[in-house]
């Protein structure tokens, strides 16, 4: 058996868990095994997961379970790993799937893998391929134990669901939480964003030093608006108090993955280039014809970004309007 675990928040599911599911669907397909999922929360809905593959989902509710709660959950898996001895419990390495799966590892002993990309099951001990320093480099590694944890690496697997979906059925699990689990309460939620986020903006037009300051920024908002996307940044943008950190992209920000990113002024450091380079298309505007980004870009357009970014943007609205 392998155990997906789906995170979400409060029901609605993150968008990465898919590639965390389809990982784990292809570790079953591998195996022979049936492919299991845990859903830890109320408000259910089985069906998406079955077009995955999904046999069966052990659903844990009630008190500790009505939000987020890392412990709770990692409890919630541990029960099914004791009750089941599952051959691996795959998670999508996320913020939230790696403090669950870690959580996971603490209550069981059970050593675990974080931000793995390609998984070689053929063997008692596992080989596997993992992101590691932020990803500026790849791992060969081992996993050698009864149950292996592991989170998959955001955005390394392309989701693919099973041609015949199932009907996966729903069982209660019984979990005994004891006060140590329920430490952790969501007390208040604020939304900082509503709509499109950077997270998920199918287009991300982001801006670096080359940009020269805030007022800098305002011909990429208007090329974003137009292209139904969002604004990004570089590290140095929000060390320099030009955008707020939300908006940046990179090892410390937020790692993207649009269908088209737009990188303006931007050198592309390590640090930059590991939070965006599973983008579909990378196009780089800068005056540096040796600078990192322009290098790797898909396409690159070498000049003064404070007339080519005006210049798109009367080219869009031009043919719009024709």
């Amino acid at each position: 058996m392998i155990l997906a675990v789906i995170t979400h928040d409060r029901g609605i599911v993150e968008e990465t868990a898919w590639q965390a599911l389809t990982m784990a669907r292809r570790l079953a397909d591998d195996l022979g095994a049936p492919l299991h999922a845990m859903w830890a929360g109320d408000g259910l809905d089985p069906s998406p997961v079955g077009a995955y593959g999904v046999e069966t989902v052990h659903l844990a509710s009630g008190d500790g379970f009505d939000d987020y709660n890392p412990r709770a959950w990692g409890r919630a898996v541990a029960g099914v790993v004791a009750a089941h001895e599952p051959a691996a419990v795959v998670a999508i390495g996320s913020d939230r799937g790696n403090e669950v799966m870690a959580h996971v590892g603490a209550i069981t002993g059970l050593p675990m893998a974080a931000n793995v990309r390609e998984v070689d099951p053929g063997a008692a001990t596992w080989k596997l391929i993992r992101t590691r320093w932020g990803g500026s480099l790849l791992e060969d590694a081992e996993l050698d134990a009864t149950t292996k944890l592991l989170t998959v690496a955001e955005h390394s697997v392309e989701v693919e669901g099973v041609a015949q979906p199932t009907t996966p059925q729903v069982v209660s699990l019984e979990v005994d939480l004891d006060e140590g689990d329920l430490v952790t309460k969501v007390i208040d939620r604020v939304v900082t964003s509503d709509g499109i986020t950077l997270a998920t903006a199918p287009v991300v037009v982001s801006g670096g030093r080359g940009v020269g300051g805030p007022e800098g920024f305002a011909p990429l908002e208007d090329l974003a608006a137009l292209l139904g996307g969002v604004v990004g940044c570089s590290r140095v943008v929000t060390n320099n108090g030009w955008r707020p950190h939300s908006d940046q992209v990179g090892q410390t920000g937020t790692v993207v993955a649009p269908d088209l990113y737009i990188a303006c002024g931007i050198s592309g450091a390590i640090q930059h280039w590991v939070g965006m380079m599973a983008s579909k298309t990378i196009i780089a505007v800068n005056t540096d014809s040796e600078a990192s980004m322009v290098t790797k870009a898909d396409y690159a357009v070498l000049g003064d970004l404070s007339e080519i970014i005006p210049a798109i943007v009367d080219e869009v609205k031009r043919r719009r309007s024709a």
